[in-house]
C-alpha cells in the first residue's frame, strides 16, 4: 500500500529544493560553473531532487504488482509509466537525469559543464512536472 504521507513528505522536499534551485536559474554560465560555492550548491540541490524522486519511484514500484525485484535508478523512472503515473515520453525524458546524478555522486566521468548548466532549467521543468504527476496520482 502506498504510504501517502511518506510520498507527500518527499514531494515537499523536492518542491523546496526546486525553490532553492530557482535562485540559480538566471545566472550566467560563468557564474554557475566558475564559482566553486555556487557550483557545489547547484550540484547538491540537483542530487537531492533526483534522489528524492528515486525514493518515491522505488516506493511505488515495491508496492505495485510489477513483480520487479531488481531495477536501477534510471529504470525506476521508466517503470513509473507502467504504473500509469505519467506518460512514456516524460518517463524517457526525466530518466536521463539519473546519468547526471551518477556523475555528480560517483564522479564517473568528467562533468560536462554545459550539460550541467542546462540541467538547472531542465530539472526545474521536469521535477516540477514530476511532482504534479505524483500528486495527481495520489488524489
Amino acid at each position: 500500500m502506498i504510504d501517502k504521507k511518506l510520498v507527500k513528505t518527499k514531494i515537499n522536499s523536492i518542491q523546496n529544493n526546486l525553490e532553492q534551485l530557482k535562485r540559480f536559474e538566471n545566472l550566467s554560465f560563468e557564474k554557475v560553473v566558475e564559482n566553486y560555492d555556487t557550483h557545489k550548491i547547484v550540484e547538491r540541490i540537483i542530487e537531492l531532487l533526483i534522489n528524492e524522486a528515486i525514493d518515491i519511484n522505488q516506493h511505488f514500484i515495491s508496492e505495485s504488482k510489477l513483480n520487479k525485484l531488481s531495477f536501477d535508478f534510471k529504470e525506476s523512472f521508466l517503470l513509473m509509466e507502467k504504473l500509469n503515473i505519467y506518460p512514456k515520453s516524460f518517463a524517457q525524458e526525466i530518466s536521463l537525469s539519473v546519468g547526471l546524478r551518477n556523475i555528480l555522486v560517483h564522479q564517473y566521468n568528467r562533468l560536462d559543464e554545459k550539460v550541467f548548466y542546462t540541467s538547472i532549467k531542465d530539472c526545474l521543468k521536469q521535477y516540477s512536472q514530476y511532482c504534479r504527476y505524483i500528486l495527481k496520482f495520489l488524489s
